[in-house]
């Protein structure tokens, strides 16, 4: 895995429960693993700190988890 810090905002796929997504400036979409519940706004702007997991499954198969160890929201 790899750490990558990432801008963008925060979006909810309302799939089996749903999960939140970071969509970054570049258009890429990572599934969001932890962070507090102010980070999981729909709508929030942030700067999230993490490692990301390409090979992980489950709803968000296909879709990158980004497992949070620091966000800022702005």
């Amino acid at each position: 895995m790899s750490t990558r810090k990432l801008t963008g905002r925060i979006g909810y796929v309302d799939l089996e429960g749903g999960y939140y997504t970071l969509t970054t400036e570049g258009g890429e979409v990572y599934k969001l693993d932890g962070g507090g519940p102010d980070l999981r706004v729909p709508g929030a702007q942030v700067q999230v700190e993490g490692s990301v997991d390409e090979a992980g499954f489950g709803i968000g198969f296909g879709t990158p988890v980004l497992r949070v160890k620091k966000y800022q929201i702005k």
